[in-house]
């Protein structure tokens, strides 16, 4: 069965007149003023992605009603947590008023919302500032459902997560659908999980090998070359035999990578691990206190931080032949410029392919904006959601996308 199948999207929907309850992942990184109560959005990615629906509704008359979380609030209103920010920034880009009740629930949406004309927007406070969404509360759920006529899930962040918002909600709509963003994120994530183009390689970086272990066994079964960096990789190389001196790494999972590298073997996956690395004594070290070593001799004392210029090298050349690639987790602490040419390098190596290339959310993708240039414009798929992106890519039937089926 096609992702799709069973899924009308919003341009199927009788939106016109109608209140439009429409789930948003406006979970942005907010940053608190200096000596200020004021926070201010530090990247609106997922505000803009979701304009095309927005705007899509506005233009069909529709009366939208906004939804999303914001972080991990406790219960109760919380300082940091409001969709404000979200609600301000939205308005600029649309140029039009948008209205933030006190509440997501109760009289105070029900006010904004009933005095919505069509074409016009609101966007309720944050969902996570009431216990039950978290936990796909129906009575909670049937509260949202009071203030909406149709839904339309927007939001693939969350539809890993079965919340009242992404799950029990669409259950009690007749009609409902997906969004331009979600058709998007399933169109692309579906092209690599059944039938991808050969030769198919994945890349694989982060921190932890459990974190990950249901996607290698899945991409296992599907790619020719399957490349391991980041700091995952120090554990694969640790379970080999070599010192990788004051590295991270996962000691428990010494079985598990070496039954991995096994497994690869069998089904002739070409395993790609890194030959030589970037090694500093801290997180702090600087550029100039930095070095390039083999992975045979890193140094006491100090530990890998990023994958060396043959490691680079060796992946832009799996690469030049691919017609798939998958990526998702870097391959160094970017964020440190001394530790960040082995993620930009592969980042660069990627866009320079004729291959069809989805970058898996989260870290992957701010790394792959921060390599500078085009390179994220010249990117077929960048995920705007990597858990969620992730379990799709495990096989996992995801409930906020299986909920829209009928």
């Amino acid at each position: 069965m096609a992702l799709l199948d069973g899924i009308r999207t919003v341009k199927e929907l009788p939106v016109e007149g109608q209140r439009v309850f429409l789930r948003v992942d406006f979970n942005v990184p907010l940053q608190r003023q200096p000596d200020s109560d004021t926070y201010v959005i530090a990247d609106d990615t997922r505000i803009r992605e979701a304009l095309p629906t927005i705007k899509h509704l506005m233009e069909r008359g529709a009366r939208v009603i906004l939804a999303s979380h914001l972080g991990r609030p406790k219960p109760g209103k919380h300082e940091g947590f409001s969709m404000e920010p979200c609600g301000s920034r939205l308005a600029e880009l649309l140029s039009c008023e948008v209205l933030v009740p006190e509440d997501c629930v109760g009289d105070a949406p029900k006010k904004v919302i009933k005095d919505l004309r069509g074409g016009q927007l609101c966007l309720l406070e944050n969902l996570r500032f009431h216990e039950e969404e978290e936990k796909n509360d129906d009575g909670f759920a049937r509260e949202l459902a009071e203030l909406c006529d149709i839904y339309v899930d927007d939001a693939f962040g969350a539809v890993h997560r079965a919340h009242a918002s992404v799950h029990a909600l669409p259950k009690l709509m007749r009609d409902r659908g997906c969004g331009f963003l979600l058709e998007k994120e399933i169109e692309a994530l579906g092209k690599i999980l059944s039938g991808a183009d050969k030769p198919y390689v994945a890349v694989l970086g982060g921190a932890k090998v459990s974190d990950k272990i249901a996607v290698v066994d899945a991409l296992l079964q599907q790619v020719d070359a399957l490349v391991i960096g980041g700091a995952m990789a120090n554990t694969f190389l640790a379970a080999k035999g070599l010192n990788v001196q004051a590295s991270r790494v996962e000691a428990e999972r010494f079985p598990l990578a070496r039954s991995i590298l096994e497994k690869a073997q069998g089904r002739g996956v070409e395993v790609i691990l890194p030959v030589d690395a970037v090694v500093g004594a801290s997180l702090e070290t600087t550029a100039a206190q930095a070095r390039t070593v083999p992975v045979e001799s890193i140094p006491e004392g100090t530990m890998i931080l990023d994958i060396g210029p043959r490691t680079t090298e060796l992946i832009a050349k799996r690469f030049k032949n691919a017609k798939t690639i998958f990526w998702n987790g870097p391959m160094g602490l970017f964020e440190n410029p001394a530790f960040s040419h082995g993620t930009f390098g592969v980042a660069r190596a990627m866009v320079e392919t004729d291959a069809f290339t989805v970058i898996g959310g989260g870290d992957s993708a701010a790394a792959v904006h921060a390599a500078g240039g085009d390179i994220a414009a010249r990117v077929k798929h960048i995920s705007t959601g990597g858990g969620a992106s992730l379990e799709l890519i495990e096989g996992k039937k995801l409930p906020g996308i299986e909920v829209l089926r009928g």
